[in-house]
């Protein structure tokens, strides 16, 4: 069986446990206060040319929203989402397990706007009620969105230009960050994000690490206290070097891009075949998430040989169902499920 069900199956890219090995017997301080969790936090500041951010790395990706999230917002806030939002679908209500309700907002391919934050914010405010009603008090998004579609620089800087206007921090979920940044026709850079948003986290779970997201803390008023916060949520690893070790291997000469563009190079081969094949998309993603619609048979068929997801059925016989390439996807296994498309 060839898995495309998700993009974190395999275990870690080769040169981190390669590094993990060599350094197993290093005594170092714990809790991310050693060398190697040093080196990374500058080699992200230096990727992201944010000398003054805050770098703080935790296990994974739901840890890292409810912790973020949880660090912002006072008792009686909530957080502004896509109603596909991660947050809002796919974390089993943790961040409603910390006290704050996710506001959520109908998205258009998988994305919100700054229109509809300002009108959500507007609408709370206007009404003479609003102190009987959860504030918003953040705003989330991530890149790639659910659905694999990106976010452009025109549309995050209106995002942002709306919320800071309005003082509601801007937080972008990065767990698949590396596949939108290498998308054929992506103009964001992480020098953008970190200007343009307040924390965003870069993932490393589901882009050849064996766990880990880096933190990126770039508003000075979110930085005080966050070790606390940590901490309490349950995040501060002991061997914190496990983590600074997997960020250093991530982003030396390159390698964190070069996987992810390997990620969507092999999805851009099971789009085309798609294409060819006159099957319909659900979503246009230029990303390693592809959501054909399949009939019934087709679902079966492919199933023989193939693990991927069923995402949403559309009727009796059609659904969408979703395919992950990763960094570690072989071509061969790609190019055998092009042919057998083909054949569909």
């Amino acid at each position: 069986m060839i898995r495309f069900e998700c993009d974190y199956g395999e275990g870690a890219h080769p040169l981190i446990l390669e590094r993990l090995v060599e350094t197993n017997f290093e005594q170092t301080p714990g809790y991310g206060e050693d060398v190697h969790c040093a080196r990374a936090r500058e080699l992200i500041r230096d990727i992201c040319c944010r000398d003054s951010a805050d770098v703080h790395f935790l296990v994974g990706g739901t840890q890292a929203n409810m912790t973020v999230i949880a660090s912002i917002l006072r008792p009686h806030q909530g957080v502004i989402a896509a109603s596909t939002g991660h947050i809002s679908i796919h974390e089993t209500g943790a961040i409603e397990a910390t006290g704050h309700k996710v506001i959520e907002l109908p998205p258009t391919d998988g994305k919100i706007t700054s229109v509809q934050v300002e009108s959500v914010h507007a609408r709370h405010w206007s009404d003479t009620a609003h102190e009987h009603i959860v504030q918003p008090g953040m705003v989330y998004i991530s890149n790639p969105t659910e659905t694999g579609t990106i976010y452009s620089l025109s549309e995050l800087q209106s995002l942002s230009e709306v919320c800071r206007r309005l003082g509601l921090p801007l937080f972008l979920d990065g767990a698949r960050l590396g596949y939108a940044l290498e998308a054929d026709g992506n103009d964001l850079t992480l020098p953008d994000i970190a200007e343009l948003c307040d924390v965003f986290y870069i993932g490393g779970t589901k882009i050849g690490a064996l766990f880990g997201e880096a933190v990126v803390i770039t508003a000075e008023r979110l930085k005080p206290d966050f070790r606390y916060l940590i901490k309490q949520r349950g995040g501060m690893l002991a061997k914190g070097r496990l983590l600074g070790i997997q960020f250093e291997t991530l982003f030396t000469d390159g390698l964190y891009f070069e996987i992810s563009r390997h990620a969507v190079s092999m999805a851009m081969l099971i789009r085309d075949a798609l294409t060819a094949h006159k099957i319909p998309l659900y979503c246009q993603s230029p990303t390693n998430q592809q959501f054909p619609i399949l009939t019934r048979r087709q679902i079966d068929v492919l199933s023989l040989k193939y693990a991927f997801e069923t995402w949403t059925p559309l009727d009796d016989d059609r659904s969408a169902v979703r395919f992950c390439t990763s960094w570690a996807t072989r071509e061969e296994d790609v190019r055998a499920l092009v042919e057998d498309i083909r054949k569909l």
